[in-house]
């Protein structure tokens, strides 16, 4: 062990430090007299102006439009059937809803804005002239709403918050794709809770609507535990345990990509600081800092602090390093230690006949008798590192 003493005693250090811790603008010069305009230029002058640039730049909203356009006909037209409708003149149609009421229409109107009602109507039997057809399970006003959406694709925004689960299952059941296009977009941005989100998810997995899926499954992932104490998720685990399972295993799954995250930041940070550590112990051993550095150079113990953040503490582990008595590797945590940066740097330098860093040369020629079991992990830590340091680490393999 003579040669790492003698190399590690080229750093003097004279005093113990503390701790460890890792206009101008030109002018134009002005013509004396306007020379005349040849023809040329008067040519030139009946060339037209070209048409101003853009004032704004056209950009893609994030949310699609709120309320989006259900219909581009006329406000006059809408006004006409919507009049037509709620006057119910000349009507043969009567649709009975869960509370036995009757909504009158016309069912040529409905035939040709939804053909799902169309068929149903078709099928229906004809008493006095009138047609009859129901549509049990929602409520009197949601039908109505639905209804008159058909007539004139006019709705109230009230009513549409109130029925949008009813209108969503309407739309969907009667092929009406402008007014579930609709309820999704109000679904997706003003309507879900905690504790509707449950009933929102099972009704958008019925009507073919994955983006709203998604945003539900989101929800429920992001606020689990209020969600799974709602009667929604209650009544879903009794009914539908396969979904229940689905969404347990989603956030099972998103917990184990968030503990990933974080353990890769910390991994980056530690990878950081060996990094930074690097360029401190390069600059220390090349040019000094304050207290330390090597013996032909002068040193100046007020001049104010580098800009390696860390040099301080790497100055007191090289302190350390050049004068402990038991400096074998693995006899002492802070000599094993400042052992594996040097041999770190000797791993990452590129010129270890000039490098001034002690045991460089020392620790180039000891790798060539280590196995190939820690080769291959010193390469991993060298690879890490610099990869740390050019901001690729998150994004690696491994």
């Amino acid at each position: 062990m003579a040669s790492p003493v003698t190399d590690s005693a080229g750093l003097s250090p004279c005093i113990e430090t503390v701790s460890w811790n890792a206009d101008m603008v030109g002018t134009l010069p002005m013509p004396e007299a306007e020379a005349p305009m040849s023809s040329s230029v008067l040519n030139n002058c009946n060339i037209p102006k070209p048409p101003p640039l853009p004032s704004k730049i056209v950009t893609r909203n994030k949310h699609p439009k709120w309320p989006p356009e259900s219909s581009f006909a006329p406000k006059e037209t809408k006004d006409m059937w919507d009049k037509l409708f709620k006057d119910g003149n000349g009507a043969d149609l009567c649709i009975f809803t869960e509370d036995k009421s009757c909504i009158f229409a016309h069912s040529s109107v409905l035939s040709i804005a939804s053909p799902v009602l169309g068929y149903r109507i078709g099928q229906s039997k004809i008493k006095h002239g009138m047609k009859y057809i129901q549509i049990p399970g929602l409520p009197h006003d949601a039908v109505r709403v639905f209804i008159r959406f058909l007539y004139s694709s006019c709705y109230e925004g009230e009513e549409l918050k109130k029925y949008a689960l009813h209108l969503l299952l309407l739309s969907h059941c009667c092929s009406v794709p402008q007014l579930k296009r609709v309820c999704i977009c109000y679904l997706e941005q003003d309507f879900l809770t905690t504790e509707n989100v449950i009933d929102t998810l099972l009704l958008a997995r019925k009507c073919d609507a994955p983006r709203l899926v998604l945003i539900c499954v989101r929800m429920v992932v992001k606020n689990f535990k209020s969600v799974s104490s709602t009667e929604g998720w209650k009544l879903m685990k009794r009914i539908y345990p396969d979904i229940e399972q689905e969404l347990v295993e989603s956030v099972v799954e998103a917990d184990s990509k968030k503990q990933e995250r974080q353990r890769k930041i910390e991994e980056k940070k530690v990878y950081t600081q060996l990094y930074e550590a690097m360029e401190a112990l390069l600059h220390i051993c090349k040019d000094g800092c304050r207290t330390i550095g090597p013996r032909d150079k002068m040193l100046k113990g007020n001049q104010i602090a580098c800009n390696f953040p860390a040099c301080k503490g790497l100055e007191a582990l090289v302190r350390h390093f050049s004068g402990c008595k038991t400096r074998v590797p693995g006899g002492c945590s802070h000599c094993k230690r400042m052992w594996q940066l040097l041999e770190l740097h000797s791993r990452m330098c590129n010129e270890p006949d000039s490098c001034k860093v002690p045991l460089c040369r020392h620790f180039k020629e000891k790798i060539q008798q280590q196995c190939k079991k820690d080769e291959t992990k010193w390469k991993l830590l060298v690879n890490k590192v610099i990869a740390a340091k050019n901001g690729s680490y998150l994004f690696s393999s491994r």
